[in-house]
């Protein structure tokens, strides 16, 4: 589909689910969380993004999934697969468009340069994951060129153990790790060299990246599910991290050698 076709009809797609999910939040209708993934796999759909699913996702609550970085796509992408909140930093929210689309998934944002108000952004992720959400935060912080798994940053999950915390019948919270990677475009394999493609890092300027991916289209991705963490009162915050850590690098060296077998298709 060429690019004006694709980005029209992402914008269409847009204009038409926008006031539901507004509404749906507004009265905290169940659809709310439908109406996201229902959104982004058809703009997957549009952009010609095809999704290939290793694991599964677990049923039990409260779940915190921690996930590796690499694209503005990672978004529709996870998306698609669950109904997720996301962990995002304060500065998306003000973004254009972007930012309502944030807002209305129910983002949780993240002012990094006022570190005081960690434990208030740990206590609005512990309510979400308390009333049932899948709460999602990028345990690097930052977005990565795709090739490698940045170290994880560990003070957001302590987030799971305010979950414990705060709800006197939550015994222990699941974290679930996840990665997400970019194997593809075109059918042709994408490289160390060629993956910067897809990857949105470091001081890109998101419009013209946008337009550029739209442009070539057809882009493979796989995202694997691990298995899950239990997190209680009793857990080490820093060795659940690295655990979690290790798991999403093995995952996504996997991924990136072709060694993962395919459970679904997106």
């Amino acid at each position: 589909m060429p690019t004006f076709l694709s980005i029209g009809a992402i914008a269409v797609l847009t204009l038409v689910l926008l006031p539901f999910q507004w509404l749906a939040v507004r009265m905290k209708w169940p659809m709310r969380r439908r109406i996201p993934t229902l959104y982004h796999r058809l703009v997957c759909r549009t952009l010609g993004v095809r999704v290939t699913m290793m694991g599964r996702r677990i049923e039990e609550h409260p779940l915190l999934i921690v996930a590796n970085h690499t694209s503005w796509l990672d978004i529709s992408v996870i998306t698609a697969v669950a109904p997720v909140v996301f962990v995002a930093k304060r500065e998306v929210a003000a973004w254009p468009v972007f930012g309502l689309l944030a807002r209305l998934q129910r983002s949780v944002f993240v002012d990094r340069a006022r570190r005081h108000k960690t434990q208030d952004v740990n206590s609005e992720i512990a309510r979400r994951l308390a009333d049932g959400d899948p709460v999602l935060l990028f345990g690097e912080g930052t977005s990565s060129d795709g090739n490698r798994v940045l170290a994880f940053r560990t003070a957001l999950i302590g987030s799971a153990r305010d979950a414990v915390a705060e709800a006197g019948h939550v015994k222990r919270v699941w974290i679930q790790p996840l990665s997400v990677v970019y194997t593809a475009m075109l059918g042709l394999p994408l490289g160390r060299q060629s993956r910067c493609r897809v990857a949105w890092y470091g001081a890109m300027s998101l419009l013209p990246h946008l337009r550029q991916l739209v442009a070539r289209g057809a882009i493979d991705v796989t995202v694997s599910w691990g298995d899950p963490v239990a997190y209680d009162e009793f857990s080490d915050r820093k060795t659940v991290a690295r655990r979690l850590e290790d798991d999403v690098r093995a995952m996504t060296v996997a991924a990136l050698r072709g060694r993962s077998a395919p459970l679904a298709h997106l």
